[in-house]
């Protein structure tokens, strides 16, 4: 499903990602760790083209990432991402933040839309806050949200950067469950996480 080769990434002199070969199972979950600045973040923004890499290959779903004419737009509405700072739209609402991607890129209705943001708003127990912006959330609260935005597209593929970085214990067991659905349910999970608990399960 995802097979990277010979894989080189700079920022400017310092060379980031060195090499980097994997295949990756589709329907698997594989977990990226190692020390903060050794690129793993990088690593999976290049999955997505959100990183332009050097050298080497990124193959997702039989598309080549670093082809200047693949359809990166089409491969990102696979997949789901959840990043490390969120990467939430400040100035939208928690509800328009669940809504924008599924119409836009999705072409879902308003109403398949807000139906699906319920489920999945419910599901972390945020469905007080609809009305409220990221920046009057608490990190763990925003987290959950980024959580649930990146699943609101049913992705095939699912990046997370630090899922539960910003969690409570019992909340990051109910997140680790929720990956673990959508895991079942087929979706391939790459996830970057510090925390060896985590990765073990």
């Amino acid at each position: 499903m995802i097979n990277i080769k010979n894989l080189d990434k700079y920022f400017g002199t310092f060379h980031v990602l060195k090499n980097c070969n994997t295949f990756i199972d589709k329907g698997s979950v594989v977990v990226i760790c190692g020390p903060s600045g050794s690129g793993k973040s990088t690593l999976i923004k290049c999955i997505n083209g959100l990183e332009q890499f050097n050298s080497g290959e990124i193959i997702v779903d039989s598309m080549n990432v670093g082809e200047l004419k693949s359809d990166i737009p089409k491969l990102r509405a696979k997949i789901g991402m959840v990043f490390q700072n969120f990467e939430l739209f400040p100035h939208l609402n928690i509800l328009d933040n669940m809504l924008l991607a599924q119409k836009k890129v999705l072409k879902r209705s308003s109403s398949e839309s807000e139906e699906k943001a319920f489920i999945l708003l419910k599901r972390i127990g945020l469905t007080d806050q609809i009305k409220k912006y990221p920046g009057q959330l608490s990190g763990g609260q925003q987290q959950r949200v980024a959580i649930a935005r990146a699943l609101a597209g049913e992705p095939r593929f699912l990046l997370a950067d630090e899922p539960t970085g910003n969690l409570d214990s019992l909340m990051a067991r109910q997140v680790m469950e929720i990956l673990e659905d959508i895991n079942r349910e087929g979706a391939t999970i790459v996830m970057v996480t510090h925390d060896p608990e985590l990765a073990r399960r």
